[in-house]
């Protein structure tokens, strides 16, 4: 049976509303880690700091589980082939489990290298980090899990248990952590256990869920090698963007030190409000599927312009109240003057970026969810290698400091947008196909 057709903003905002809790409960299980493990002293936060690292990139470099199932599942659920959509998540769980055991295997007979070139060979934190990781990284299948259940319940949009099991999983971790961490005395291997225990519980749910719509643990050569494509694209244009990340940073560093604190706290706060406004992204790569998936051309362009505009209104709501806080919330990140000094600089650069990317992620999502990823991948590259890097190199020699770096961070998106807008203005992107 095919699903309902037709868009409003209550449809839209009742998919990214569960959205936001699922993609803001890691970052907040992030916060309570940290001040529980910080009261332990600054060496076994340096440890967590060097092996939370790792256990980041798992997530971060293999989202493609999450980000591209539900664009295949939406596009098979919106032709009424709702065990289509689920052959989707079984392919993308079997994928997880396989790429999941081999991350652990190389992790734990590489940990010590690892850990060297993130905290240095020198480094005192470096024992407690291999410690911790060799622990924690047992959880990388279950985290995998998720975003592949993730993925596959946002495409037949069953949003209210992926955001359930969320809560529980993050509930069961702050619950564990002075637990272990204190009651038991296990100090930083308990911050381990705990991530290893939530990360489990919180993956087996999805397991049982995708277990329950009829799912069999049984991979499909054909639909494995359509995801794997999808997920090389993504997992390049996560790439281009860390690596953007990264030179900003570097930039900033050979700046001065409050150069580089003005830019980490603004940096930060990007990546916070990112989250919000890839809420409606996602809810964008749902419906946009659904309706392709229906061969309901309009409807997929009613949807993609409905989906802009409410991330238009959240990202211009954001920079008002980034414009309003100005004044003070510098303040909450540090006491010194001359990063405040720089902070009130880029703080400018960082309010006017919202409304841009409140736009440009809905498009990010309308562009997934028709599967048309290449293309995504090709304007991502082209922004952030051709426009940001020469901008902020050229920012840098000529002396233009923190506002020169946002300058470019600011001209990538604008070019990314400006790039996924003609591209959505047209017909090609509807065209694209679930291998």
């Amino acid at each position: 049976m095919r699903p309902a057709g037709g868009t409003d903003v209550r449809r839209v905002v009742g998919l990214a509303l569960p959205a936001l809790v699922v993609l803001a409960a890691e970052p907040l299980y992030v916060l309570v880690d940290t001040a529980v493990v910080g009261h332990l002293g600054a060496l076994p936060l340096a440890s967590m700091a060097i092996g939370g690292t790792v256990l980041a990139q798992v997530s971060g470099q293999l989202n493609f589980l999450a980000y591209g199932t539900t664009a295949r599942a939406a596009r098979r659920y919106g032709a009424g082939d709702r065990a289509g959509a689920v052959r989707e998540g079984a392919n993308a769980t079997v994928l997880a489990l396989a790429i999941g055991a081999v991350i652990v295997a190389l992790v734990e007979l590489l940990a010590w290298p690892v850990a060297a070139v993130i905290g240095g060979t020198g480094s005192p934190a470096l024992a407690g980090a291999v410690e911790w990781m060799r622990i924690a990284i047992l959880g990388a299948p279950g985290i995998l899990l998720s975003l592949a259940g993730n993925g596959w319940m946002r495409g037949i949009q069953r949003t209210r248990e992926p955001t359930a099991y969320v809560v529980i999983g993050f509930g069961l971790c702050a619950v564990l952590l002075p637990v272990l961490v204190y009651g038991l005395g296990w100090g930083l291997a308990g911050s381990a256990v705990a991530n290893v225990i939530a990360q489990w519980v919180t993956g087996g749910l999805f397991l049982r869920a995708l277990l329950r719509e009829g799912g069999r643990l049984r991979g499909d050569r054909a639909v494995m090698r359509g995801q794997l494509s999808t997920g090389r694209d993504l997992v390049i244009r996560t790439l281009a963007l860390q690596g953007s990340f990264i030179l900003a940073a570097a930039l900033c560093s050979r700046l001065g030190p409050e150069v580089l604190g003005a830019h980490q706290i603004g940096l930060q706060l990007y990546m916070l409000t990112a989250l919000a406004l890839d809420a409606v992204a996602i809810a964008a790569q749902s419906l946009v599927g659904e309706a392709l998936g229906r061969e309901d051309a309009a409807a997929a362009r009613r949807t993609a312009a409905l989906c802009a505009r409410v991330g238009f209104a959240a990202g211009a709501g954001l920079a008002l109240v980034l414009l309003a806080v100005r004044p003070w919330a510098p303040r909450l990140f540090t006491s010194d003057a001359a990063v405040l000094a720089q902070a009130e600089v880029m703080w400018w650069w960082l309010a006017g970026m919202q409304v841009v990317s409140g736009v440009l992620f809905a498009l990010d999502g309308v562009l997934m969810g028709a599967n048309d990823v290449a293309v995504l991948r090709t304007i991502t590259i082209v922004a952030h290698a051709l426009v940001f890097a020469p901008i902020s190199v050229v920012a840098y020699l000529a002396g233009w400091g923190i506002g020169g770096i946002w300058l470019g961070l600011a001209a990538a998106l604008v070019v990314r947008l400006a790039l996924g807008g003609r591209r959505v203005r047209g017909d090609r992107w509807m065209s694209a196909r679930v291998a």
